[in-house]
């Protein structure tokens, strides 16, 4: 998973087609919770395009998106975010490819 490094980085890859943000911090122990699946959850759902967003690099973004807990996924599509999961709990693999699912 890539790693976002910039707004400007940012900026450009909502604008393609199916990106899945995941917000989380190296700190966060439910976040370490998910590295084990995350390769799996790319491979199933490859249409997709992942990017890791660091919350503690990128607290303003954060902010700005509502994004007050860890880990969270936000999706977007041509710059329009078309869904997300935002919250503090720790999340199982069936739990974000439920979300994943149901992305429009």
């Amino acid at each position: 998973m890539e790693k976002l490094q910039s707004m400007q980085q940012y900026n450009e890859v909502i604008q393609k087609e199916r990106v899945i943000l995941m917000f989380s911090a190296d700190w966060c122990p439910d976040c370490r919770f998910l590295d084990p699946i995350l390769p799996e959850l790319q491979e199933e759902n490859s249409s997709y395009t992942f990017y890791y967003v660091d919350r503690d690099d990128f607290i303003d973004l954060c902010a700005d998106l509502g994004v007050f807990g860890i880990p969270s996924f936000v999706a977007f599509q041509k710059g329009a975010e078309t869904g997300r999961y935002v919250n503090k709990d720790r999340k199982t693999k069936e739990q974000i490819q439920e979300f994943i699912n149901g992305l429009s």
